[in-house]
């Protein structure tokens, strides 16, 4: 959903690990530059969980578990690919699950080690809130 009165994107998103070593995937839409955590704008009257479920079906071919998921947090940042909004994405975590390809809308799928070195095109969302939110539930 977007409320442009307010230049805010409302977004449901969802952490995916690689299940052997804990990688983070990011994903790339077709015609941006930026990549960041799977997922999508909640269709009216549609919950941010099955919101997340949808995106990640329709985007990466996966069928996640809605009573797998867990709230990491609701969070604000910059758009990574709207310039003036700001994008609140409800963000969850699930199980490790196997990604093979993208599909729909996304042009290019990359793993991420949280802990290491972060390319320099990657959301705002993900490196001032996700990550950050990430370690502090591990610790």
């Amino acid at each position: 959903m977007i409320d442009h009165e307010a230049r805010r994107i409302h977004v449901s998103a969802v952490v995916l690990r690689h299940p052997d070593d804990g990688r983070i995937l990011t994903v790339r839409k077709r015609g941006t530059s930026m990549f960041m955590q799977p997922g999508g704008k909640p269709e009216p009257g549609e919950s941010a969980v099955d919101a997340a479920v949808r995106e990640i079906r329709e985007e990466l071919g996966v069928a996640l578990e809605p009573t797998a998921m867990r709230l990491l947090g609701v969070f604000e940042a910059p758009a990574a690919n709207e310039g003036g909004y700001a994008v609140r994405g409800t963000v969850f975590t699930h199980p490790p699950v196997k990604v093979h390809a993208p599909a729909a809308e996304i042009e290019e799928l990359r793993w991420v080690d949280p802990d290491g070195a972060l390319a320099d095109d990657l959301a705002p969302l993900m490196v001032t809130r996700i990550l950050p939110a990430l370690r502090a539930a591990a610790a």
